[in-house]
């Protein structure tokens, strides 16, 4: 599993590490039943604590996307697709609440954001 780390980011290191193996399980890079490294292996090979890798394993289990067999290790849980989506959309929700808030400040119309919205839809493709 390749995992980067960056001090210099904002993003807490336990975040990081959190984000790159769930966008690695969401992608099939790592299958369901496939095993994590340990959290002792995870901590030495990126020379980070053994907390802040037992963090974001932790968040992972929380979010669903892996499971802790006592004894065995960490595991990819089957990926609940309508679970996914849900999650999604909510972060979706919550960010284009946050757009819209910051459009209304700068002066902009629901019409503006139509556009702008459009614009970075459109640069993605």
């Amino acid at each position: 599993m390749n995992i980067i780390i960056s001090n210099q980011s904002g993003v807490p290191i336990y975040e990081q590490i959190k984000e790159q193996i769930k966008v690695a399980i969401l992608s099939g890079t790592i299958a369901e039943n496939d095993p994590l490294p340990s959290l002792r292996q995870l901590a030495r090979d990126l020379q980070v604590s053994l907390v802040t890798t037992t963090r974001a394993y932790s968040e992972l289990e929380l979010e669903g996307f892996v499971q802790t067999m006592p004894g065995k290790g960490v595991y990819v849980k089957k990926i609940n697709d309508v679970f996914i989506r849900e999650k999604y959309l909510k972060d979706t929700e919550k960010a284009l609440s946050t757009a819209i808030q910051c459009g209304k400040l700068a002066g902009l119309s629901i019409n503006d954001l139509h556009k702008i919205l459009d614009t970075i839809e459109g640069a993605s493709e």
